[in-house]
């Protein structure tokens, strides 16, 4: 996998939100809470902030303006630079190609997969399950080995949860990527024609706001809250 300018999931998934459109780091997060993205991505204040530096000082995103509404806060506006965008598609497709020694970058990726169109990251999925089956051979194997040379389970158990582990993760991967395929994935419809947008030259900031019209009434969460600004706490 490579070595990345700023290592941290939480930077892809800063990424894929200006991907979207220019936002301040509190939109940022509120985003990304709004669909339920803390669950999968470590998220606060703190982490946010130094990860917008580094993303900033490594040139993939850039102020692009600096707002004061009333007696609140400065608000710095951050947009997504070109190599930005190159390295958020590279990264998340590492991610979801490569088995990891963290299962964590595994549920981050499949958490912002949507930023790939739909059938790049199902033969993406599908390479992932081909990578997971030789790796489930080869610790069978050695469990097979072993077990003929007398050495019983209790001493064996770490690579029997490993087999284990890696079998149910191909098993995923494997059925995800059939039913992205197959569009039996609930959203995948909406999902494509997205990215059929994105292709045709529309801007992403004009798609999302008017997604529920362009892509489906289910994708209309996606648009942004036209409520008023919420300061963060």
């Amino acid at each position: 996998m490579s070595r990345r300018r700023v290592n941290n999931p939480l930077a892809l998934a800063v990424l894929a939100c200006l991907g979207e459109r220019p936002m301040h780091p509190y939109e940022i997060s509120s985003t990304l809470r709004q669909r339920g993205k803390e669950e999968s991505i470590k998220l606060n204040f703190g982490s946010l902030y130094s990860v917008v530096a580094a993303l900033e000082k490594h040139g993939l995103i850039v102020e692009q303006e600096r707002i004061r509404e009333g007696n609140r806060p400065e608000r710095t506006i951050y947009a997504i630079t070109q190599d930005g965008e190159a390295e958020f598609e590279d990264w998340l497709a590492d991610l979801l190609r490569t088995p990891g020694s963290e299962p964590d970058s595994f549920e981050s990726a499949l958490s912002l997969m949507a930023g790939l169109p739909p059938d790049e990251t199902a033969a993406l999925l599908e390479e992932r399950t081909a990578r997971l089956d030789l790796e489930e051979r080869r610790i069978q194997s050695s469990l097979d080995w072993s077990r003929e040379h007398g050495l019983p389970d209790v001493f064996l158990i770490e690579a029997i949860y490993r087999a284990t582990r890696v079998r149910a993760e191909r098993d995923f991967a494997a059925r995800l990527a059939s039913d992205i395929r197959t569009e039996t994935l609930g959203g995948t419809s909406g999902w494509r024609r997205l990215h059929e947008l994105r292709a045709s030259g529309m801007p992403m900031q004009e798609i999302l706001a008017n997604a529920g019209d362009l892509l489906g009434e289910e994708a209309r969460i996606l648009e942004p809250d036209k409520g008023p600004y919420d300061p963060a706490p």
